[in-house]
Protein backbone atom coordinates (compact mmCIF):
# COMPACT_ATOMS: atom_id res chain seq x y z
CA UNK A 1 0.00 0.00 0.00
CA UNK A 2 1.31 3.29 -0.68
CA UNK A 3 2.47 6.20 1.65
CA UNK A 4 -0.08 8.39 0.89
CA UNK A 5 -3.06 5.54 1.13
CA UNK A 6 -2.35 4.81 4.19
CA UNK A 7 -1.96 8.41 5.31
CA UNK A 8 -5.38 8.64 4.06
CA UNK A 9 -6.76 5.10 6.03
CA UNK A 10 -5.49 6.32 9.36
CA UNK A 11 -6.58 9.64 9.14
CA UNK A 12 -10.27 8.75 7.60
CA UNK A 13 -10.92 5.38 10.04
CA UNK A 14 -11.64 5.02 13.50
CA UNK A 15 -9.00 3.69 15.53
CA UNK A 16 -10.86 1.67 17.55
CA UNK A 17 -12.85 -0.56 15.43
CA UNK A 18 -10.95 0.89 11.83
CA UNK A 19 -14.29 2.07 10.22
CA UNK A 20 -14.46 4.47 8.10
CA UNK A 21 -15.83 8.03 9.37
CA UNK A 22 -18.79 9.73 8.10
CA UNK A 23 -20.90 12.89 8.61
CA UNK A 24 -23.72 11.41 10.22
CA UNK A 25 -25.07 8.60 12.66
CA UNK A 26 -22.34 6.32 14.90
CA UNK A 27 -20.01 6.70 11.98
CA UNK A 28 -19.22 10.55 13.16
CA UNK A 29 -15.71 11.47 14.54
CA UNK A 30 -16.27 13.00 18.01
CA UNK A 31 -13.16 14.25 20.26
CA UNK A 32 -12.36 13.21 23.55
CA UNK A 33 -10.94 16.34 25.84
CA UNK A 34 -7.45 14.64 26.22
CA UNK A 35 -7.73 15.19 21.99
CA UNK A 36 -8.08 11.47 20.84
CA UNK A 37 -10.88 10.75 18.38
CA UNK A 38 -13.13 8.00 18.03
CA UNK A 39 -16.56 7.43 16.23
CA UNK A 40 -19.66 8.06 18.11
CA UNK A 41 -20.41 4.64 17.86
CA UNK A 42 -16.89 3.49 19.86
CA UNK A 43 -18.09 6.39 22.45
CA UNK A 44 -20.97 4.88 23.33
CA UNK A 45 -19.89 1.30 23.28
CA UNK A 46 -16.77 1.97 25.60
CA UNK A 47 -19.51 4.25 27.81
CA UNK A 48 -21.45 0.73 28.30
CA UNK A 49 -24.75 1.18 29.30
CA UNK A 50 -24.65 3.58 31.66
CA UNK A 51 -23.47 5.76 30.21
CA UNK A 52 -21.25 7.16 33.18
CA UNK A 53 -17.72 7.38 32.68
CA UNK A 54 -15.47 6.10 29.78
CA UNK A 55 -11.86 5.52 29.53
CA UNK A 56 -9.76 6.70 26.30
CA UNK A 57 -8.67 3.28 24.37
CA UNK A 58 -5.22 5.39 24.31
CA UNK A 59 -4.22 7.24 27.07
CA UNK A 60 -6.42 5.82 29.73
CA UNK A 61 -8.34 9.18 31.09
CA UNK A 62 -11.50 8.91 32.58
CA UNK A 63 -13.86 11.86 30.54
CA UNK A 64 -17.66 11.68 30.83
CA UNK A 65 -19.87 10.77 27.09
CA UNK A 66 -20.98 14.31 27.57
CA UNK A 67 -17.33 16.04 27.60
CA UNK A 68 -17.34 14.38 23.77
CA UNK A 69 -17.69 17.27 20.88
CA UNK A 70 -17.50 17.07 17.16
CA UNK A 71 -14.31 16.62 15.30
CA UNK A 72 -14.43 19.61 12.98
CA UNK A 73 -11.68 19.34 10.80
CA UNK A 74 -12.33 15.72 10.11
CA UNK A 75 -16.29 16.86 9.44
CA UNK A 76 -14.71 19.12 7.00
CA UNK A 77 -12.16 17.16 5.64
CA UNK A 78 -14.76 15.04 5.06
CA UNK A 79 -17.05 17.31 3.09
CA UNK A 80 -14.51 18.16 1.15
CA UNK A 81 -13.33 14.70 0.24
CA UNK A 82 -16.81 13.00 -0.54
CA UNK A 83 -18.38 14.72 -4.07
CA UNK A 84 -15.07 14.09 -5.89
CA UNK A 85 -14.63 10.60 -4.03
CA UNK A 86 -10.56 11.14 -4.59
CA UNK A 87 -8.16 10.32 -2.55
CA UNK A 88 -6.54 12.65 0.27
CA UNK A 89 -3.13 12.97 -1.78
CA UNK A 90 -4.87 14.05 -4.98
CA UNK A 91 -7.88 16.12 -3.09
CA UNK A 92 -5.37 18.12 -0.57
CA UNK A 93 -2.64 18.43 -3.14
CA UNK A 94 -0.08 15.83 -2.03
CA UNK A 95 2.97 16.43 -0.11
CA UNK A 96 5.51 17.63 -2.66
CA UNK A 97 4.18 19.36 -5.51
CA UNK A 98 4.28 22.94 -4.06
CA UNK A 99 7.09 25.04 -4.50
CA UNK A 100 9.71 25.72 -1.89
CA UNK A 101 8.85 28.95 -0.06
CA UNK A 102 10.79 31.98 -1.67
CA UNK A 103 10.96 34.22 1.27
CA UNK A 104 13.10 31.64 3.10
CA UNK A 105 11.09 30.77 5.82
CA UNK A 106 11.64 27.81 8.03
CA UNK A 107 9.64 26.43 11.16
CA UNK A 108 10.88 28.17 14.23
CA UNK A 109 8.59 27.16 16.73
CA UNK A 110 5.73 24.32 16.89
CA UNK A 111 3.29 24.32 19.95
CA UNK A 112 0.32 22.84 21.36
CA UNK A 113 -0.58 19.32 19.72
CA UNK A 114 -3.14 16.57 20.61
CA UNK A 115 -4.79 17.22 24.58
CA UNK A 116 -3.01 20.74 24.51
CA UNK A 117 -5.53 22.08 22.13
CA UNK A 118 -8.61 20.57 20.62
CA UNK A 119 -10.05 21.77 17.20
CA UNK A 120 -7.97 25.09 17.76
CA UNK A 121 -10.40 27.75 15.40
CA UNK A 122 -8.58 30.81 15.72
CA UNK A 123 -5.44 32.58 16.13
CA UNK A 124 -4.04 36.32 17.27
CA UNK A 125 -1.03 38.31 17.82
CA UNK A 126 -0.70 39.84 21.19
CA UNK A 127 1.22 43.27 21.51
CA UNK A 128 5.29 43.09 22.40
CA UNK A 129 7.55 39.94 21.19
CA UNK A 130 5.94 36.84 20.04
CA UNK A 131 2.67 36.20 22.38
CA UNK A 132 -0.30 34.68 20.86
CA UNK A 133 -3.75 33.41 22.03
CA UNK A 134 -5.68 30.74 20.39
CA UNK A 135 -9.61 29.57 20.50
CA UNK A 136 -10.29 25.86 20.67
CA UNK A 137 -12.69 23.44 22.01
CA UNK A 138 -11.17 22.35 25.32
CA UNK A 139 -12.38 23.55 28.85
CA UNK A 140 -10.40 26.77 28.90
CA UNK A 141 -11.93 28.13 25.65
CA UNK A 142 -8.68 30.40 25.30
CA UNK A 143 -4.73 29.67 25.86
CA UNK A 144 -2.06 32.86 25.82
CA UNK A 145 1.06 31.60 25.19
CA UNK A 146 4.22 33.76 25.33
CA UNK A 147 7.33 34.13 22.82
CA UNK A 148 9.15 30.55 23.84
CA UNK A 149 5.90 28.83 23.53
CA UNK A 150 4.56 28.05 27.15
CA UNK A 151 1.16 28.81 28.02
CA UNK A 152 1.01 31.68 30.02
CA UNK A 153 -2.81 31.40 31.16
CA UNK A 154 -5.97 29.88 29.93
CA UNK A 155 -9.66 31.63 30.32
CA UNK A 156 -13.19 31.40 28.90
CA UNK A 157 -14.91 28.75 30.57
CA UNK A 158 -17.25 26.67 28.62
CA UNK A 159 -20.23 26.24 30.27
CA UNK A 160 -24.03 28.84 30.36
CA UNK A 161 -23.10 31.72 32.14
CA UNK A 162 -23.10 35.12 30.24
CA UNK A 163 -18.79 35.39 30.34
CA UNK A 164 -18.45 31.85 29.62
CA UNK A 165 -18.18 30.85 25.67
CA UNK A 166 -19.89 28.11 24.91
CA UNK A 167 -18.39 27.54 21.00
CA UNK A 168 -15.29 29.88 19.83
CA UNK A 169 -15.13 30.64 16.28
CA UNK A 170 -12.16 33.14 16.07
CA UNK A 171 -10.02 35.50 18.35
CA UNK A 172 -8.46 38.54 18.26
CA UNK A 173 -6.07 41.30 20.51
CA UNK A 174 -6.59 44.51 20.87
CA UNK A 175 -3.36 46.99 21.01
CA UNK A 176 -4.46 47.54 24.71
CA UNK A 177 -3.89 43.37 25.63
CA UNK A 178 -8.02 43.06 25.46
CA UNK A 179 -8.70 39.62 24.03
CA UNK A 180 -11.84 39.55 22.00
CA UNK A 181 -13.56 36.54 20.77
CA UNK A 182 -16.77 35.29 18.80
CA UNK A 183 -19.09 32.70 19.80
CA UNK A 184 -21.18 30.91 17.78
CA UNK A 185 -22.83 28.94 20.69
CA UNK A 186 -24.74 32.16 21.97
CA UNK A 187 -24.48 34.70 18.75
CA UNK A 188 -22.23 37.15 20.87
CA UNK A 189 -18.89 38.65 21.25
CA UNK A 190 -17.20 38.52 23.97
CA UNK A 191 -13.85 40.56 25.47
CA UNK A 192 -11.67 39.53 27.96
CA UNK A 193 -8.67 41.46 29.86
CA UNK A 194 -5.28 40.49 29.74
CA UNK A 195 -5.53 38.10 33.06
CA UNK A 196 -9.13 36.61 31.70
CA UNK A 197 -11.47 38.40 32.98
CA UNK A 198 -14.91 39.14 31.53
CA UNK A 199 -15.29 43.11 30.35
CA UNK A 200 -17.68 42.97 27.87
CA UNK A 201 -20.47 40.46 25.83
CA UNK A 202 -22.03 41.86 22.76
CA UNK A 203 -24.95 40.57 21.14
CA UNK A 204 -26.62 43.30 19.01
CA UNK A 205 -28.68 41.32 16.83
CA UNK A 206 -25.76 39.19 15.33
CA UNK A 207 -27.06 35.74 13.44
CA UNK A 208 -24.06 33.98 13.25
CA UNK A 209 -20.61 36.32 14.18
CA UNK A 210 -17.87 34.52 12.57
CA UNK A 211 -14.27 35.63 11.94
CA UNK A 212 -12.65 39.25 13.31
CA UNK A 213 -9.40 41.14 13.72
CA UNK A 214 -8.64 44.41 15.56
CA UNK A 215 -7.72 47.31 13.83
CA UNK A 216 -4.80 49.38 14.98
CA UNK A 217 -6.91 52.03 17.32
CA UNK A 218 -8.72 48.95 18.91
CA UNK A 219 -11.85 48.40 17.09
CA UNK A 220 -12.96 45.50 16.02
CA UNK A 221 -13.88 44.57 12.50
CA UNK A 222 -16.22 40.86 12.78
CA UNK A 223 -18.11 39.31 9.87
CA UNK A 224 -21.41 37.66 10.15
CA UNK A 225 -21.50 34.72 8.37
CA UNK A 226 -25.45 33.98 8.07
CA UNK A 227 -26.39 37.45 7.99
CA UNK A 228 -23.80 38.23 5.37
CA UNK A 229 -22.46 41.37 6.47
CA UNK A 230 -19.26 43.20 7.98
CA UNK A 231 -19.26 45.06 11.29
CA UNK A 232 -17.19 47.57 13.12
CA UNK A 233 -17.81 47.15 16.83
CA UNK A 234 -15.68 50.37 18.94
CA UNK A 235 -15.54 50.07 22.92
CA UNK A 236 -14.11 50.88 26.01
CA UNK A 237 -12.82 47.77 27.15
CA UNK A 238 -11.51 48.81 30.27
CA UNK A 239 -14.47 50.51 31.46
CA UNK A 240 -16.85 47.44 29.50
CA UNK A 241 -18.75 49.58 27.57
CA UNK A 242 -19.50 49.46 23.92
CA UNK A 243 -19.63 52.53 22.12
CA UNK A 244 -20.68 51.47 18.56
CA UNK A 245 -21.44 48.07 16.82
CA UNK A 246 -22.01 49.10 12.93
CA UNK A 247 -22.75 47.31 10.10
CA UNK A 248 -20.38 48.59 7.40
CA UNK A 249 -21.11 45.93 4.74
CA UNK A 250 -23.58 43.79 3.25
CA UNK A 251 -24.54 41.46 0.58
CA UNK A 252 -21.43 39.63 1.36
CA UNK A 253 -21.82 35.40 0.93
CA UNK A 254 -21.43 33.86 4.08
CA UNK A 255 -17.83 36.05 5.52
CA UNK A 256 -15.73 33.74 7.72
CA UNK A 257 -12.13 34.83 7.91
CA UNK A 258 -11.34 38.70 7.88
CA UNK A 259 -8.52 40.69 8.15
CA UNK A 260 -7.32 44.63 8.50
CA UNK A 261 -4.39 46.07 7.11
CA UNK A 262 -2.51 48.17 9.82
CA UNK A 263 -1.11 50.51 7.66
CA UNK A 264 -3.58 51.43 5.10
CA UNK A 265 -7.20 50.62 6.80
CA UNK A 266 -7.93 48.37 3.71
CA UNK A 267 -9.91 44.90 5.21
CA UNK A 268 -9.88 41.53 3.51
CA UNK A 269 -13.01 39.02 3.79
CA UNK A 270 -13.16 34.83 2.98
CA UNK A 271 -16.66 34.57 1.48
CA UNK A 272 -17.19 30.91 1.32
CA UNK A 273 -19.87 30.74 -2.07
CA UNK A 274 -22.40 27.98 -2.02
CA UNK A 275 -22.09 24.75 -4.28
CA UNK A 276 -24.30 24.73 -7.26
CA UNK A 277 -25.40 21.29 -8.26
CA UNK A 278 -23.45 18.61 -7.75
CA UNK A 279 -20.15 20.13 -7.39
CA UNK A 280 -18.43 21.45 -4.29
CA UNK A 281 -18.37 24.82 -2.60
CA UNK A 282 -15.95 27.65 -3.35
CA UNK A 283 -14.12 30.61 -1.82
CA UNK A 284 -13.88 34.54 -2.79
CA UNK A 285 -11.05 36.57 -1.49
CA UNK A 286 -12.40 39.91 -1.38
CA UNK A 287 -10.71 43.47 -0.78
CA UNK A 288 -12.42 46.48 0.69
CA UNK A 289 -11.20 50.00 1.51
CA UNK A 290 -10.85 51.64 4.52
CA UNK A 291 -14.37 53.39 3.10
CA UNK A 292 -15.65 50.19 2.14
CA UNK A 293 -15.21 50.51 -1.32
CA UNK A 294 -14.49 47.49 -3.61
CA UNK A 295 -11.05 47.15 -4.35
CA UNK A 296 -10.14 43.40 -5.71
CA UNK A 297 -12.11 40.59 -5.93
CA UNK A 298 -11.08 36.41 -6.89
CA UNK A 299 -12.74 33.65 -6.72
CA UNK A 300 -11.31 30.08 -6.52
CA UNK A 301 -12.01 29.96 -10.11
CA UNK A 302 -10.17 32.78 -11.06
CA UNK A 303 -7.26 31.80 -9.14
CA UNK A 304 -7.33 28.51 -11.07
CA UNK A 305 -6.19 30.34 -13.99
CA UNK A 306 -2.71 31.31 -12.48
CA UNK A 307 -2.82 28.32 -10.11
CA UNK A 308 -3.39 24.99 -11.99
CA UNK A 309 -4.81 23.18 -8.45
CA UNK A 310 -7.92 24.24 -7.10
CA UNK A 311 -7.53 26.49 -3.98
CA UNK A 312 -10.24 26.56 -0.99
CA UNK A 313 -9.03 29.67 1.40
CA UNK A 314 -9.64 29.41 5.26
CA UNK A 315 -7.54 32.18 6.79
CA UNK A 316 -6.35 35.30 5.75
CA UNK A 317 -3.84 38.44 6.97
CA UNK A 318 -1.82 41.17 5.52
CA UNK A 319 2.13 40.95 6.21
CA UNK A 320 3.96 44.11 6.82
CA UNK A 321 3.90 45.13 2.93
CA UNK A 322 0.31 45.01 2.93
CA UNK A 323 0.38 42.63 0.74
CA UNK A 324 -2.54 39.37 1.22
CA UNK A 325 -1.89 36.10 2.54
CA UNK A 326 -4.12 33.11 2.57
CA UNK A 327 -4.18 29.80 4.23
CA UNK A 328 -5.21 26.81 1.36
CA UNK A 329 -6.47 23.47 2.60
CA UNK A 330 -6.50 21.93 -0.84
CA UNK A 331 -2.78 22.24 -0.83
CA UNK A 332 -1.81 22.48 2.39
CA UNK A 333 -0.09 25.85 2.04
CA UNK A 334 -0.20 29.45 2.66
CA UNK A 335 -0.19 31.62 -0.64
CA UNK A 336 1.01 35.33 -1.16
CA UNK A 337 -1.54 36.80 -3.44
CA UNK A 338 0.21 40.42 -3.44
CA UNK A 339 -0.71 43.80 -2.51
CA UNK A 340 -4.46 45.05 -3.40
CA UNK A 341 -2.95 46.93 -6.79
CA UNK A 342 -1.33 43.92 -7.85
CA UNK A 343 -3.84 41.78 -6.86
CA UNK A 344 -3.54 38.88 -7.43
CA UNK A 345 -0.42 37.40 -7.84
CA UNK A 346 0.55 33.47 -6.63
CA UNK A 347 3.78 33.14 -4.68
CA UNK A 348 3.18 30.10 -2.41
CA UNK A 349 4.79 30.62 1.05
CA UNK A 350 5.18 27.56 2.74
CA UNK A 351 4.01 24.08 1.10
CA UNK A 352 4.51 21.48 3.17
CA UNK A 353 4.63 20.06 6.69
CA UNK A 354 0.56 21.48 6.95
CA UNK A 355 -2.50 19.65 7.51
CA UNK A 356 -5.36 21.33 7.73
CA UNK A 357 -4.65 25.16 8.14
CA UNK A 358 -7.38 27.16 9.16
CA UNK A 359 -5.86 30.29 11.06
CA UNK A 360 -3.12 33.05 10.57
CA UNK A 361 -1.40 36.08 11.61
CA UNK A 362 1.38 37.79 11.62
CA UNK A 363 3.44 38.88 15.33
CA UNK A 364 4.96 42.19 15.86
CA UNK A 365 8.81 40.84 15.20
CA UNK A 366 7.35 39.54 11.17
CA UNK A 367 7.02 35.84 11.86
CA UNK A 368 4.38 34.55 10.65
CA UNK A 369 1.88 32.13 12.65
CA UNK A 370 -0.31 29.42 11.11
CA UNK A 371 -3.38 27.48 13.07
CA UNK A 372 -3.38 24.04 11.92
CA UNK A 373 -6.21 22.11 13.13
CA UNK A 374 -5.47 19.00 11.18
CA UNK A 375 -3.24 18.10 13.45
CA UNK A 376 -3.96 20.55 16.67
CA UNK A 377 -0.90 23.05 16.46
CA UNK A 378 0.56 26.48 16.39
CA UNK A 379 3.32 26.66 13.75
CA UNK A 380 5.47 29.74 13.82
CA UNK A 381 7.93 30.68 10.91
CA UNK A 382 10.80 33.00 10.82
CA UNK A 383 13.06 34.11 7.79
CA UNK A 384 15.91 31.73 7.76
Amino acid sequence: MAAEDEAELSLLECRVCFEPYGPDGQRRPLNLPCGHVLCRGCVGALAGAERQRLECPFCRRLWGPAETSDCLPLLQLLELLRPAGRGLASALGGGGGGAAAPAGLGLRLCLGGWGSLVNPTGVAACPGPGGLAVAHDGKKRIHVFGPSGFCLRRFGERGGASNDIKYPLDVTVTSDGHVVVTDGGDCSVKAFDSEGRGVLAVREGFRLPWGLDASPRSEVILTDSEAGALYRLAADFQRGELKKCQMIRSQLVSPRAVAVCPTSGAVVVIEHLRPRGPSKGSTRVTILSAEMDLIGQVDSFGLNLVFPSRIYATAVAFDREGRVIVTDVCSQAVICLGKPEEFPIFNPLISHGLAYPVGLTYTADDSLVVLDSGDHSVKVYSST
